[in-house]
């Protein structure tokens, strides 16, 4: 299957990508993943194995979205939508403000 990562198009089919990551141990996942096998790889690496390029020429999104086509399963890293101190600042009462500090549940 034709697949670009990079600006550049890869011929890649699932049977290459499993032999090209055959003996590749897996660094440990932070973000966005890909299962291979039984393993799980970062994207950023299977990209890098595939492609032979440098890892900062593209993006996690790219190599998810190549590996996704194939039939790969991958994962996306659970980004927060806000931090808890940005939900916080929009509380207008002082007392829940301080018990949202502290953790407590909000009774409005």
């Amino acid at each position: 299957m034709r697949c670009v990562i990079a600006r550049f198009p890869f011929e890649l089919t699932k049977a290459g990508v499993l032999e090209s990551m055959k003996g590749v141990k897996p660094e440990p996942v932070t973000g966005d993943s890909v299962i291979i096998g039984r393993r799980h790889y970062p994207a950023k690496q299977v990209g890098q194995v595939i492609t032979r390029q440098d890892r900062r020429d593209f993006s996690g999104g790219e190599v998810l979205r190549a590996m996704a086509q194939l039939g790969f399963t991958c994962r996306t890293a659970p980004r927060a939508a806000e931090t808890a101190e940005a939900a916080t600042a929009r509380i207008v009462d002082p007392l829940q403000r301080a018990s949202a500090l502290l953790g407590a549940p909000l009774s409005i």
